[in-house]
């Protein structure tokens, strides 16, 4: 009897643990609830946007006023330090012939700054084992006319390949299509596999920046996901970061673009340009985005909503030979470094859009310049670099002679 008492303590003794472990358990579990309750909470879109003029940086006003004065700056400005906004403001025309004014929710076509959320949607699908970056191209795409093309290559610009801009704007013109409606992905992706444009180089020999590595990037998104980039990206992308202002706009769905800003060309207004078949292909460009939602996805990076910090770190990592010992490139980044700092950046360069995008990931500074009146005066930041303490980004940044291929 004394035995069978002590195993029912013991065995009672057990229960008792058990349950105060298990108790233990759900209050970790709810404290863990609560924590990433609070994360997800941190990150307000609403409040990381909230501005007022009254508090602008007088310092930067004064170099943007000169800027617009001197240098014909026409565009949006947005510059923020330590996850606040210190300066905010439009600047000039959205339309110049309708004397349209710009506002601060003005959607401008991002050019090539839409790289940087391709390869964002790009690490996200390799994240969630949907693809690897070393998988080659006719692994979704059988036809495609290029050997030894992966998907690493074609985020680093070493695939080789021609720009599927010029092979195709001289087709159009040698059969004379109709260039009023846009080509989609797929049709671009069945062009090059029909008519098997030269490559400039084999896959992997040096860098080459042009917008066939992104828009066969695009092409990969719609592939793997089964959905239009378009949608992906809303989904994956912008809805998550809460850019509400954000949306990919192509020719080949929409008869006209439906955002109020032109793009105007030469530097002079009288050259407002219009959207063509070249605006249907998405992924290389494409996206429609204001200053503050770009400062949101730089911030929804930053917070780790998109995708995990070592992937981030990855993306940052120059993946091609310094040039000048300062510029590189990295997974849809542009990069800058100096002893101790790197600025991760992109540009933008395509029909009479020219833009800058500036993150200084350790000294958490974002400089967002997005312009509808392509000229020089982006050439002319080293001033406000200097008030905000940034970096003087400007060899790579700038060079180019306005063709596509340069931004």
């Amino acid at each position: 009897m004394r035995l069978v008492f002590k195993t029912v303590i013991t065995f009672t003794a057990s229960l008792l643990l058990l349950a105060s472990c298990s108790s233990k358990h759900n209050d970790n579990n709810n404290n863990s609830k609560k924590i990433s309750d609070t994360v997800k909470k941190t990150f307000d879109p609403k409040a990381l946007l909230t501005y007022d003029p009254k508090n602008e940086d007088k310092r930067i006003d004064n170099f943007m006023r000169e800027l617009h004065r001197t240098r014909n700056f026409n565009g949006d400005v947005l510059v923020a330090k330590h996850g606040k906004i210190i300066y905010e403001k439009a600047i000039g025309w959205a339309d110049y012939l309708h004397r349209d004014s710009l506002k601060i929710n003005s959607q401008f076509e991002l050019a090539s700054v839409t790289k940087t959320m391709t390869s964002t949607a790009i690490l996200m699908l390799m994240e969630r084992g949907k693809l690897k970056l070393d998988d080659s191209v006719k692994q979704f795409f059988p036809d495609f006319p290029y050997s030894g093309i992966t998907i690493r290559l074609l985020l680093t610009h070493r695939s080789g390949m021609m720009n599927y801009v010029y092979f195709t704007d001289d087709l159009y013109r040698s059969q004379h299509l109709d260039e009023r409606k846009g080509l989609s992905n797929t049709d671009e992706m069945a062009l090059i596999a029909k008519y098997k444009p030269h490559p400039f180089n084999k896959p992997n020999k040096r860098f080459l920046y042009n917008n066939s590595n992104f828009m066969v990037l695009g092409s990969i998104i719609e592939k793997v996901s089964g959905i239009p980039y378009s949608q992906f990206m809303k989904e994956n992308v912008f809805k998550p970061a809460g850019m509400e202002h954000t949306a990919v706009y192509s020719k080949a769905v929409y008869t006209k673009i439906p955002v109020d800003v032109v793009g105007h060309d030469r530097g002079q207004w009288r050259y407002s340009v219009a959207q063509n078949f070249l605006d249907g292909p998405v992924g290389d460009k494409g996206i429609y985005s204001t200053v503050g939602d770009l400062y949101l996805f730089d911030r929804a990076l930053r917070d780790g909503r998109l995708l995990k910090q070592s992937t981030m770190d990855s993306a940052y990592v120059p993946r091609n030979p310094m040039l000048h010992g300062h510029f590189s490139y990295g997974y849809g980044w542009r990069i800058f470094e100096s002893p101790g700092r790197q600025v991760i950046y992109h540009t933008g360069w395509w029909h009479g859009f020219r833009h800058i995008f500036l993150r200084d990931i350790k000294d958490d500074i974002t400089i967002v310049l997005l312009s509808n009146l392509s000229n020089g005066s982006l050439q002319k930041l080293d001033g406000l670099f200097d008030i905000t303490g940034m970096p003087v980004v400007r060899k790579s940044a700038y060079r180019g002679n306005g063709e596509t291929s340069d931004d």
